[in-house]
């Protein structure tokens, strides 16, 4: 009798679908969390997002270096309907849909179980540590013209270690700290192509920005270049719950910030293709600076530098943010151990930021072409995870409280999701098989990781727990409800 109580108790939280069997259960409103550490509101988030995906226009040299100026400047106006819309879309009806911490995670637990929620949590942290791995070596890449020590050997991995442990204590800091830094920095970041631009106008030679050779066209360089400067839009979802009100908070920054990141990009690429003659060999990371150098001189190539050193500490910050913040969010889950959800006396995740920084730190020998290709493969498996946990939920559950929804139906979601889902297929074949090995055995150390976890919790090990302060994402059909009833 005391179990009916209960059941009847949670069956008043559920949110009735229209055909009145109990099917989905989500608490209305914001879930409850901690109140002492304040929360992150819309312009910090909206900085926060653009390092997310982008940072600036550092890391595109090679979209010119693979395909020529025609097809670079093409590929960063159409790419973002293929995929950076998609994403943001998504992001921000399943994002409002679950706001919590671990975001991705739990939209795929939800919709596929706890397993493949798993599976999607070790993809996609492993994923964003690689790519944070990335910001160390395009900041030394681009000092290391004015500082040729920086190119190599021991002063290089100093600087490494260096970069890391400053990026990673002002994380320990706390969120909000980590927001208006991204805020400053962001400003920072992108006012030398501004000036880059009014600089170059009197050297402009349209006719440049049409050159194309289909002969000599490097695909893999090309589209992995695309690919990775214009995704990780859902990353900002796996810290959610340190939004200011992220129901409406969190669609509008994503708008605003999709906006940034695609100026920020087609901009300085139209300035510096027009500009200069074209030497398609030279245009590799860094290749912005020299450009700034011939427009306007010394100092504004050092303002290019500087600004590309702010920037990767702002990309470094905010990808560290959303890895530390999954795992604590997978932890309030209990599909961690206890010891990643505890916080520090900031509100930071300390398990998690240390564990994501000793990530980068191991994969920062890695070329900057070899990281770029590896992230991408584990990043894809991930994305698929995720289209296929968006269309199963609106499928099955219709009737569930989504603050906001794209605006098409259940045909239009699974037309949504097929441009991208062939792209990921693309990148997914060109990959070479050095990278494919790799990721490959990444994907089975998670296959095998997560019931090696779930028998060190039966065999107590481990401590694991669920948080108190998140809502029941319980699943039900109508037999098992009734079931659980008659038991």
């Amino acid at each position: 009798m005391q179990k009916l109580r209960c059941i009847r108790n949670k069956q008043e939280n559920f949110r009735m679908p229209e055909n009145n069997n109990i099917e989905y259960g989500l608490f209305e409103g914001d879930p409850p969390r901690l109140e002492t550490f304040k929360k992150v509101s819309i312009v910090p988030l909206i900085f926060l997002i653009f390092y997310e995906v982008s940072g600036g226009p550092f890391g595109v040299e090679d979209s010119v270096q693979a395909a020529g100026p025609l097809l670079a400047l093409l590929g960063f106006l159409v790419f973002p309907f293929i995929w950076s819309i998609p994403e943001a879309l998504i992001t921000a009806e399943m994002g409002t849909m679950f706001p919590e911490n671990g975001g991705y995670v739990v939209w795929v637990s939800s919709a596929l179980g706890p397993y493949w929620g798993f599976q999607q949590g070790w993809m996609k942290w492993l994923s964003g540590v690689i790519d944070n791995a990335l910001y160390p070596v395009l900041f030394l890449d681009y000092l290391k013209s004015g500082i040729p020590a920086l190119g190599g050997g021991f002063p290089r991995i100093i600087a490494v270690l260096i970069l890391t442990v400053a990026l990673t204590y002002m994380n320990y800091r706390g969120l909000t700290i980590v927001g208006w830094v991204a805020v400053f920095l962001g400003v920072f970041s992108i006012l030398p192509f501004v000036v880059m631009g009014l600089v170059a106008v009197p050297k402009l030679d349209p006719s440049r920005w049409f050159v194309v050779n289909f002969d000599n066209i490097n695909w893999g360089l090309y589209l992995n270049t695309l690919f990775w400067n214009l995704n990780y839009w859902d990353s900002i979802s796996t810290l959610a719950g340190e939004v200011e009100n992220p129901k409406k908070t969190l669609p509008k920054a994503l708008f605003y910030a999709l906006i940034l990141v695609v100026f920020g990009y087609f901009f300085p690429l139209l300035i510096g293709t027009g500009a200069v003659p074209l030497d398609r060999d030279l245009w590799s990371d860094g290749y912005f600076s020299d450009i700034a150098k011939i427009l306007g001189g010394v100092w504004l190539r050092w303002w290019v530098q500087g600004a590309s050193a702010v920037s990767n500490m702002g990309m470094f910050m905010a990808e560290m943010s959303s890895d530390s913040f999954q795992l604590l969010g997978m932890a309030e889950r209990g599909m961690l151990p206890e010891f990643f959800g505890k916080r520090s006396t900031h509100g930071t995740p300390l398990t998690g930021i240390l564990f994501s920084a000793s990530g980068v730190i191991l994969l920062s020998w890695l070329s900057f072409q070899e990281i770029v290709a590896a992230e991408n493969f584990l990043y894809c498996f991930g994305m698929i995870l995720e289209f296929i946990a968006f269309v199963k939920l609106r499928m099955k559950y219709p009737a569930a409280s989504r603050p906001y929804k794209i605006p098409v139906g259940t045909m239009g979601a699974i037309l949504m999701c097929i441009p991208p889902t062939l792209l990921i297929l693309v990148v997914l074949a060109i990959a070479s098989l050095k990278v494919m090995g790799i990721s490959l055995i990444a994907v089975l150390i998670g296959l095998v990781m997560e019931p090696c976890l779930n028998y060190s919790k039966k065999k107590k090990w481990l401590r694991f727990s669920t948080s108190s302060d998140l809502p029941d994402l319980l699943v039900h059909n109508n037999s098992e409800f009734s079931e659980s009833l008659i038991d």
